[in-house]
């Protein structure tokens, strides 16, 4: 499964540990600090990342409520039909540090986990299992 993760770039350290541990556990990842070289078209680039990808995980913090791209991410999967219950929300820190009224209304109803900022082994366990739960 090719798993696309979104992400504010403030958070582009926690998005490159997550990316290490799925694909320890066999998963594909694409996030922006692997799959956009320098002279690429930054647009298609995207586009094309998130048309091969099966699953995505958003990594919501302060941040990434505030970037543009981050909510495009977000629109995009929630439009698209291969997505269906395969979009997972993942809280930097703990989920009191984002007031709920800045998570955007449709992501309040899905299943969010935390991630540490450091990450541990049991983290990422629990969202490697929702993705093998959604294949």
């Amino acid at each position: 499964m090719k798993v696309y993760i979104s992400y504010s770039h403030a958070d582009e350290a926690v998005a490159q540990k997550l990316a290490k541990a799925l694909e320890s556990a066999g998963l594909e990842t694409w996030y922006a600090k692997t799959g956009i070289f320098p002279g690429d078209n930054w647009a298609e680039e995207v586009a094309q990342a998130l048309r091969e990808s099966e699953a995505m995980i958003i990594l919501l913090s302060p941040q990434a409520l505030n970037s543009n791209y981050v909510r495009h991410d977000i629109s995009y999967a929630l439009g698209e039909p291969r997505f269906r219950n395969r979009l997972i929300p993942v809280v930097i820190g703990p989920q009191n540090k984002i007031p709920l009224e800045n998570i955007p209304g449709i992501l309040r109803r899905f299943q969010m986990l935390e991630l540490s900022d450091n990450g541990n082994e049991a983290e990422y366990n629990k969202i490697t299992q929702a993705l093998a739960a959604a294949a």
